[in-house]
């Protein structure tokens, strides 16, 4: 569906269901240069199993329109402005990698909006490498290639999909692709700008961080470094997984 949030429009998947206000709300929030179609599974499970389903492509990305948004904390903001538009009071908040950082900070500043939080390839920072940085700044091939050979898992590259003819490496690739010019380097340096550490210690909704053993981008022990400084936050950790894992490992997310 479309909707309007803060002036521009924002296009959010729903699961496959209308948007139900009376029911409990789940958003799910994309990382870096990604948008709502990594979703695909996880909001179609939640649409059809009691929950209202929003999952949007952020400022600029995917179909929505407006500019980027430039930091965390910016889009930490937007998210119970997202609700609002929709009338939800608050919502459980699922995020993956940048995502995460946008749903950690979110249960920081908006406490009363947040039921909870499932982190996914979480860490207190996320650091982006220069090489990445410049690569995407220049929007260079060489940052997609970056993304989706640092971002897999080794079983990744020799298939490993649960769906029949779905081509995981091939499928970011596509997808980061798709991504308007300058789109990833904005996202890049959000992330690279961000530590989660003082928001983390504010956050009290419960949390769940599901972190993969083999990721290269948010190394494990860094998500278990997050989980330290939530009060009572469990901790999930995928064998095998890269940072990519809600492709590598969707039944397990």
């Amino acid at each position: 569906m479309r909707i309007n949030v803060n002036g521009s429009e924002v296009f959010v998947a729903t699961g496959g269901k209308d948007f139900d206000a009376s029911k409990p709300a789940a958003v799910f929030i994309h990382g870096a240069g990604f948008d709502h179609s990594t979703w695909a599974l996880y909001t179609r499970w939640h649409a059809h199993n009691g929950f209202a389903v929003l999952a949007p492509d952020l400022p600029g990305h995917g179909l929505s329109g407006g500019e980027p948004l430039g930091s965390v904390e910016e889009l930490a903001d937007w998210i119970p402005a997202l609700l609002d538009a929709v009338g939800a009071k608050k919502a459980r908040l699922i995020g993956h990698s940048l995502g995460a950082l946008i749903a950690v900070e979110t249960a920081a500043r908006h406490p009363d909006r947040v039921a909870s939080l499932r982190l996914i390839g979480a860490a207190t920072a996320m650091p982006v490498s220069d090489a990445l940085l410049s690569a995407a700044k220049a929007n260079s091939p060489d940052a997609i290639a970056m993304m989706t050979i640092w971002g897999f898992g080794a079983r990744a590259a020799l298939g490993g999909s649960l769906s029949p003819g779905n081509w995981l490496i091939g499928k970011g690739v596509r997808v980061l692709e798709a991504a308007k010019p300058g789109v990833l380097f904005n996202d890049l340096t959000a992330s690279n700008a961000y530590n989660a550490t003082e928001a983390a210690k504010r956050v009290n909704a419960p949390t769940t961080i599901v972190l993969a053993e083999r990721d290269l981008m948010t190394p494990a022990k860094n998500g278990k470094a997050l989980a330290a400084l939530i009060p009572g936050a469990k901790v999930v950790i995928l064998a095998g997984a890269g940072h990519m894992l809600l492709a590598e490992n969707p039944m397990t997310c």
